[in-house]
């Protein structure tokens, strides 16, 4: 799916589904659960680290069915966090089932929101891809100085 209005029943900004409330926000383990932390690094080589961690992982768990599209949800998720959130902290990913939630800790607690940019603009576009390849993402602060922004994928 590449077009914008592909998923309109994605519940933006919504809460995580159980299971994965469960984990980022109650702390339980997840079954497979890979995390990649970027040490405050703010430079345009974080997203290629990120989509080779996303490969890398998933190619282990044998869930390259979703590769290419978690490698996109990804790389718009830590472009956000470096460009509006000060910085990506951490990227994590977790699979439960069919499901695989793609989770980025950024240092801001700034709510991302969706563009409406011109057909000449530049940016602003990320977060209506991750709208159309997931079917829910959503943002939540469980502790006090980071955001995590989530997105799900169902294989």
């Amino acid at each position: 799916m590449t077009t914008f209005d592909a998923r309109p029943q994605a519940a933006i900004g919504s809460r995580p589904p159980g299971w994965l409330s469960s984990v980022l926000v109650d702390g339980h383990a997840g079954e497979f659960d890979a995390v990649f932390p970027f040490h405050q690094r703010i430079e345009p080589s974080c997203v290629a680290t990120a989509r080779r961690f996303v490969d890398q992982t998933l190619t282990a768990w044998g869930v390259m069915e979703v590769a290419f599209d978690a490698q996109l949800v990804v790389s718009e998720l830590v472009t956000n966090a470096m460009r509006h959130g000060g910085g990506v902290a951490q990227l994590r990913l977790l699979s439960h089932g069919a499901e695989l939630a793609c989770v980025v800790a950024d240092h801001s607690h700034t709510v991302p929101v969706t563009a409406a940019p011109d057909v000449f603009s530049e940016f602003g576009r990320g977060l209506r891809l991750v709208d159309a390849l997931c079917s829910a993402w959503g943002w939540l602060s469980p502790s006090g100085s980071r955001k995590l922004v989530w997105a799900v994928l169902v294989g």
